[in-house]
């Protein structure tokens, strides 16, 4: 009520002011889709039209407010308010206080925790799945088959929390032994991108707990939703169990936090997943202060196929690897050197399998290819497909974006390049398959091997003398090594991860909990 003194035609311009502000309001609030029957379902993971950004045991967020768009359409979904630096030194506090508690629960009670979180997540597979989709992009079966993986490795991580020792070693001295004590780093700041945002946490936060870590994560700001639908389900599991909320906590925002976390003596390891150029300055930053890194950035990855390769195999695995995910996995076919002997005739069967895929929506059962993430990776792919006609190169198909809404283009081939030409030396994070003729298997190794970056490779061919020698010193250079299978995927038994400007980091698998530990001899 506007007191009586206040004059009469200042009144009804500050209530005309006033019903603007909220009709607009209520205009934006209407356009989110959360607000639309069809997504309805985005209420059973709790997410509203404004969501909390930052959980340290309570919810709260009073930094920038961000909005989540589709990118099938590029509609607005729903709005996130992201973390101050103040609330994110809160969250440290309370996570190193949350760590106290957590370090004393013995590790396989750890692991029932995981447990019950893996369980947790198996309730809502579907609809988290359905959320990954609707704002990362990709195609429904691979956001649920994402969630899968974070199950997956919650399963792992049990088995894991009752094995987890080091060895009892002989001493030179009589009456002695050596003995390898495993205890946690402390506080693991988690930093993930956009193209995995439900599994590459589940990876390091899976593991981290078992070993008795705490974590804090920060996600990509374009899927701050997923990041806030999985940690609601994660903090119920808490909860239930009289656990601080901090031993998972989330400040959500962009450089600022992710700076802080590299910075930050008080987190204990940073992994962080993402670009090479952007893992780069969070090295730098966390080895200035003598910290812990844990990188997994980019990949450039090359398929070479022999002539002696089972061709029935090459195209649906050259097609997945290369389109799966729209080409935003790190794990994603780049390179296609195929030997001059049998170029022409797979150009053409891939030419026709590229025809055939469909593109649109990514929630309709039959699509394989989806939308880039943003309207800036569209820009980035028609930059590169220009660089690359400028380098010689020849669109064979694809290399257009598509007229509808959303951030669609075509999954395209490329022939003509050069196998060290600089747009082949770069990733991309699009469907940009560049193919090469090769003659000799020593080329080939060698042009596999060339690039900056050493994640994920794969060889077709049926001469074990020749498997063997891809296995060993002189063969393929990356963290992943593949025979008659695609470069993209990775099983969770596995360590994965890459060499040289792919950072050298392991994540999920074989010994990669190693990372999240300190080792003491007595």
């Amino acid at each position: 009520m506007l007191p009586l003194t206040f004059p009469l035609h200042r009144q009804i311009l500050l209530k005309r002011r006033i019903w603007s502000s909220c009709c607009r309001r209520l205009a934006a609030m209407s356009s989110l889709l959360i607000h639309q029957p069809h997504y309805s379902w985005l209420k059973e993971l709790g997410l509203t039209e404004d969501n909390d950004g930052v959980y340290n045991g309570t919810w709260g967020g009073r930094g920038e407010v961000v909005t989540s768009y589709c990118p099938a359409n590029n509609l607005p979904i729903a709005r996130v308010r992201q973390a101050t630096l103040e609330e994110y030194n809160e969250t440290v506090i309370k996570a190193k206080e949350a760590w106290q508690v957590w370090a004393d629960v013995p590790a396989p009670k750890r692991g029932e925790i995981v447990r019950q979180i893996g369980d947790a997540l198996r309730k809502k597979i579907s609809v988290l799945g359905h959320l990954v989709s609707l704002e990362m992009g990709k195609i429904l079966v691979e956001g649920v088959g994402e969630v899968q993986e974070y199950v997956d490795i919650c399963d792992y991580a049990v088995g894991l929390s009752r094995i987890v020792g080091g060895p009892i070693l002989p001493s030179e001295r009589p009456g002695h032994a050596l003995i390898e004590q495993w205890n946690p780093v402390g506080l693991v700041g988690i930093i993930t991108a956009f193209n995995f945002p439900v599994a590459v946490y589940g990876w390091n936060n899976a593991l981290a707990l078992i070993c008795g870590d705490v974590c804090l994560w920060k996600g990509a700001p374009t899927t701050s939703l997923t990041s806030v639908a999985v940690t609601k389900i994660i903090a119920q599991v808490l909860e239930d169990n009289n656990l601080p909320g901090a031993i998972c906590s989330l400040t959500c925002g962009g450089a600022d936090i992710g700076n802080a976390i590299a910075k930050d003596e008080s987190v204990d390891l940073v992994s962080f997943t993402g670009s090479t150029n952007v893992g780069k300055q969070v090295a730098l930053k966390v080895q200035e202060r003598f910290g812990r890194n844990l990188l997994e950035l980019g990949g450039n990855n090359a398929i070479i196929v022999f002539e002696d390769a089972d061709l029935n195999l090459v195209t649906p695995s050259v097609l997945f690897a290369a389109v799966g995910t729209a080409g935003q996995r790190c794990t994603t076919a780049r390179r296609l050197f195929l030997h001059e002997s049998i170029h022409d005739d797979i150009v053409q069967k891939l030419s026709k399998a590229y025809a055939q895929v469909r593109i649109g929506d990514p929630w309709e059962s039959d699509t394989l290819c989806g939308p880039l993430h943003t309207k800036q990776s569209v820009e980035m792919f028609l930059s590169a497909i220009e660089q690359a006609k400028c380098e010689g190169g020849t669109v064979v198909c694809g290399g257009k974006i598509i007229d509808r809404s959303g951030n669609f283009v075509e999954p395209t081939i490329m022939t003509g390049l050069a196998h060290d030409s600089p747009i082949v030396h770069k990733e991309t994070f699009a469907p940009i398959l560049y193919i090469i003729k090769f003659k000799t298997e020593a080329e080939a190794f060698a042009w596999n091997n060339e690039v900056k970056q050493g994640l994920s490779s794969s060889i077709f061919t049926k001469d074990l003398g020749r498997i063997f020698r891809w296995l060993g010193p002189k063969g393929s250079d990356c963290g992943i090594v593949n025979v008659n299978i695609p470069t993209s995927g990775a099983e969770i038994g596995g360590a994965f991860g890459g060499e040289k400007h792919t950072g050298g980091g392991r994540e999920s698998g074989s010994d990669s909990w190693k990372h999240y530990m300190r080792r003491s001899t007595w």
